[in-house]
């Protein structure tokens, strides 16, 4: 709004200018604008005045002849500070003018009761903080009734109201006939459907029947051009909060001053190395940088090809590993599904190591997935080749935040590398503290893999990944072909991913994770006691999964789906996994607090409770 109003500014330097009148904004975050009700928590957003960017201690003066009927100090964060109401009779229609932000001292000089003349000074502006902790500004606003206020009244509304408060509060507008912003206007969700539906990729979705328009991220909070905020508990690519200031004012700053390749020596880069390789086993301490998850795994493949000169890579069902050529060629989530070729002659798929509901299950799930691993070891000796590696997540996302058998992931290992194959820990979604008992998704299984390939967390937002991996990996992936990325460690991800990780130990926000997400889990556990269509609940910290089984343990995918459109109802963001959509993610920015949990918990259970989803 304010880059609005600085944009008029320039092209109109001769006039005052206002905005604001019934405009949604997205920047009322805090909590008092914040209400409770039978759609969860709605906020008010809609602005019912129109505001003068002026400096403080301004004259502010009545626009027509009025009688005081509120002069006080209107205290408390985001309030208006000093505030001065007038009552106004025009030809036998009666209204009153708000002015609010005021100077304090100034606007208790007036007394209720008092009659101003059209013209005459009523105070001055305030200055932050006395203003309510805002910039300075004045506030105006017109309203035909006081309602059953007394000694203050709404400046923002809820967007579902609006129509109500627009019969109430007239356009200000009508009196000053300055510019306002409203002449600047943007595309409609109607319009911007219509183009995407033309002009972009025909594979790209859209979440929710539904879909959002979203303008802005702030934290565990994503905002729609209503300004409505949205719990977002599925973004865990926001991994330190949307749009974390430090991380944001790092990569602005760089950006300002240098970005290159990595063709020149720069200390950026080393810093992030050392940064990133502090969290890692000593045996892993090599690293490459990239640009995405995808192309992380893309080259781990390639690394264990080359170390191995063997071409076959084992990968569990319902992995999803990237959308390269390679990565889809080992993502059995992609190649069995709509639109896939099948397996490659390549790859080897094990069964999901799920020992709730997949092949194997009890105590001995662990050994006999990973004689499934051992399996496809044997089958591809049997054809007279080798093995270059195994690829997998330390919990299966897709496959529905799948936790592996405790035991399995050792064991697999030593198959793999009995084979001469080396093992790839795909930490994509699962890393950078997210497990809350540990910071990588491996280090629950107590081993150590070969490589790691790190995307979504690493750039909250931005485009960095990596792969780390072990000296003699490192050593025999340089055989004489150069490894250049153009962008890959550039100084401006560089200074992004190193602020990334310096935020996750500064705010303890793996601890946050842990302590949070166990929170959360109980809470999660208490609701499927009392409602069976929650059939498992499972994961570790900020990687939750809830599948929803009827009572033949059938999959439920379609109460899943009427979930996460109603919690979309009560602002909450969810979305599904799993080969047959009935799993409910929870993946959260690590910001994501105890309050968060409650309502996430509490809206969830009033969801449960609806006709649609009694069995």
């Amino acid at each position: 709004f304010q880059f609005k109003l600085s944009k008029l500014q320039k092209e109109h330097p001769d006039k005052i200018i206002a905005g604001g009148y019934l405009e949604a904004r997205a920047l009322y975050l805090a909590p008092e604008y914040d209400s409770w009700g039978n759609q969860g928590r709605q906020s008010r957003t809609i602005h019912l005045g129109v505001d003068y960017w002026l400096p403080a201690l301004t004259p502010v003066h009545a626009i027509l002849d009025g009688e005081v009927v509120v002069a006080t100090d209107n205290a408390g964060d985001k309030q208006y500070g000093g505030l001065v109401i007038l009552k106004h009779t025009v030809e036998n229609i009666e209204f009153y003018s708000l002015y609010g932000h005021l100077n304090v001292a100034s606007a208790l000089q007036n007394r209720v009761g008092d009659i101003i003349a059209k013209g005459q000074q009523i105070a001055l502006l305030g200055a932050y903080p006395e203003n309510g902790n805002w910039a300075t500004h004045l506030h105006f606003q017109l309203m035909l009734s006081m309602l059953d206020y007394k000694n203050d009244f709404a400046g923002v509304a809820f967007h579902h109201k609006i129509q109500v408060w627009k019969s109430l509060c007239p356009d200000p507008n009508l009196l000053f006939k300055t510019e306002v912003s409203s002449d600047i206007t943007e595309a409609s969700k109607a319009e911007l459907l219509t183009y995407r539906k033309q002009h972009l990729g025909k594979g790209m979705s859209l979440q929710y029947a539904e879909p959002l328009k979203i303008v802005r991220g702030h934290q565990q909070y994503l905002i729609d051009e209503h300004g409505r905020k949205y719990l977002d508990t599925v973004n865990n690519v926001a991994h330190v909060g949307h749009e974390h200031p430090d991380v944001v004012k790092a990569g602005q700053d760089q950006m300002a001053l240098l970005n290159t390749n990595t063709r020149y020596l720069n200390e950026k880069i080393n810093y992030f190395a050392q940064e990133l390789l502090a969290t890692f086993p000593k045996a892993l301490s090599v690293v490459h940088f990239v640009n995405s998850g995808s192309e992380a795994n893309e080259l781990a493949l390639r690394m264990a090809k080359t170390v191995t000169d063997q071409k076959n890579i084992i990968a569990s069902q319902v992995g999803y590993h990237g959308n390269t050529n390679a990565t889809i060629e080992v993502s059995s989530y992609k190649f069995d599904g709509k639109g896939g070729l099948g397996k490659p002659e390549s790859t080897s798929i094990f069964p999901l190591p799920d020992a709730f509901r997949g092949k194997h299950r009890g105590e001995s799930a662990a050994e006999n997935y990973a004689q499934e691993v051992k399996s496809c070891v044997d089958a591809i000796r049997a054809k007279g080749e080798g093995v270059a590696g195994l690829i997998l997540e330390p919990i299966l996302s897709c496959g529905g935040q799948i936790e592996l058998p405790q035991g399995f992931l050792k064991k697999a290992y030593q198959h793999i590398r009995q084979a001469g194959g080396v093992c790839i820990s795909d930490e994509v979604q699962t890393g950078c503290g997210r497990m809350g008992k540990t910071f990588w998704g491996f280090e629950l299984h107590d081993v150590t893999p070969d490589i790691v390939t790190i995307g979504k967390p690493l750039g909250n937002g931005h485009p960095v990944a990596a792969v780390v991996c072990t000296q003699e990996i490192a050593n025999k992936f340089a055989n004489g072909m150069e490894y250049f990325n153009t962008f890959g460690g550039n100084p401006v991800s560089s200074v992004i991913g190193t602020e990334v990780l310096k935020v996750i130990k500064r705010e303890s926000l793996q601890d946050n994770a842990l302590q949070v997400g166990e929170y959360l889990k109980v809470g999660l556990i208490k609701l499927q006691t009392a409602y069976p269509i929650i059939a498992d609940v499972r994961g570790q910290g900020f990687f939750l999964g809830l599948e929803l089984l009827d009572s033949q343990m059938l999959p439920m995918a379609a109460e899943c789906d009427y979930i996460i459109n109603r919690m979309k109802a009560h602002s909450i963001l969810m979305s599904s996994d799993g080969p047959e959509h009935n799993v409910l993610k929870i993946k959260p920015p690590m910001v994501f607090s105890h309050s968060d949990a409650d309502e996430l918990l509490a809206c969830l259970e009033k969801v449960l409770q609806e006709d649609f989803l009694k069995v």
